[in-house]
């Protein structure tokens, strides 16, 4: 999961996939595009929406995506557009670019919906992603 900061977005989506698979067979990571917030807890908005949910985020430390990313995972799910212009740039052939998604492709098929950025929106902003990246990832639980 990958987004700018990888302390919003990002981490709902690791926290929620991985709240709906079987962390014995399928592993979930996050990572944002930037490295400002390396090291740092998810926002303190998405944890408070993830634990209206009742999912833990508090374990998650940012970090940055790095190529090695590519041979560590299966599907690299990004929010946005941007997000997968900067993780293909990274990427050293097309098996590797045809491992990247939008992640809400899995609810818009060829629409190119980016999830949006709630980060200087207010709570209701958490909320909705929240709500858009639930869906997404129920979605990808039953494709994995």
């Amino acid at each position: 999961m990958v987004c700018l900061g990888n302390i919003c977005r990002s981490p709902l989506a690791e926290g929620i996939l991985k709240s709906k698979v079987d962390p014995a067979k399928v592993q979930v990571d996050s990572a944002g595009t930037g490295g400002w917030h390396v090291g740092e807890l998810p926002d303190s908005r998405s944890i408070e929406v993830a634990q209206k949910y009742g999912i833990d985020i508090t374990d998650q430390r940012g970090r940055k995506f790095s190529a090695y990313d590519f041979e560590q995972y299966d599907y690299i799910y990004v929010m946005d557009n941007s997000n997968y212009q900067d993780v293909i740039k990274l990427a050293n052939s097309s098996s590797e670019i045809a491992k990247v998604k939008l992640i809400l492709d899995e609810v818009f098929p060829d629409e190119n919906v980016d999830v949006p950025d709630p980060y200087y929106g207010g709570t209701l902003g958490f909320e909705n992603v929240f709500k858009l990246l639930d869906d997404a990832c129920e979605k990808i639980a039953h494709k994995l």
